[in-house]
């Protein structure tokens, strides 16, 4: 039977792509990156019930080089971009970039997939935050996978279950699926509570209520 690895940052979109995933391939083991982000203590929180909550072996790699070459406002003392006027687009994505974040991920996993024989990786890449992520796309996706042919020896395949969805679809399929949204974390900050006013509270605060969830805003926003 396949056996994957899935790349779990405790939100939305990763709590999803486990649970549409995890019995049909097998999903194993969840890494969880700390690599200096505002939200790392409550993203590892996340990702350690979700994996609970669906037995899933977890492990958190810390990455503090990353941390060092990211200079936006993810990683520094700059100001994450929030607020009712917030643009969603080109530029608000400047300003959480990441150098190589999800490559960087990709590969780190593809290690694991050649060292303990997994032949899938899971990430949550998705349409919605592929038209302004360029690392969110397909084209991405099948690049990547097609560097894993020459870099390892297992070769494994790249799933992004999410691909063709919204957050509207994607909080449609947690819900139809009884998955544990209240353990979700997606926002940019370190605040107890997901803020609901950063780019990614807003697109998720805007699914719940797309698909008519109140109760979830009110229990995962401040």
């Amino acid at each position: 039977m396949a056996r994957s690895v899935i790349l779990l940052s405790g939100g939305l979109d990763s709590l999803v792509s486990l649970g549409l995933t995890r019995e049909k391939y097998n999903v194993e083991l969840a890494l969880t990156f700390d690599y200096g982000q505002k939200a790392w203590k409550p993203e590892i929180e996340a990702s350690g019930k979700i994996c609970g909550f669906y037995n899933v072996r977890h492990k958190v790699i810390k990455l503090e080089f990353l941390k060092e070459i990211t200079h936006t406002s993810l990683c520094s003392d700059k100001d994450v971009p929030a607020g009712e006027g917030l643009v969603i687009g080109e530029e608000s994505a400047k300003n959480v970039w990441v150098p190589n974040r999800n490559g960087l991920f990709l590969n780190i996993a593809a290690s694991f997939a050649d060292s303990e024989d997994y032949d899938n990786i899971i990430i949550g890449a998705n349409m919605e935050e592929g038209a302004t992520f360029p690392d969110n796309t397909k084209e991405f996706i099948e690049r990547v996978e097609k560097e894993f042919e020459y870099s390892t020896r297992k070769q494994p395949k790249v799933l992004a279950p999410l691909i063709n969805c919204d957050k509207n679809a994607i909080v449609k399929l947690a819900v139809e699926n009884s998955m544990p949204l209240k353990f979700v974390r997606s926002c940019y900050l370190g605040t107890e509570k997901n803020c609901g006013r950063c780019e990614s509270c807003i697109r998720l605060k805007n699914a719940l209520l797309y698909n008519n969830y109140t109760d979830m805003v009110k229990e995962l926003f401040e």
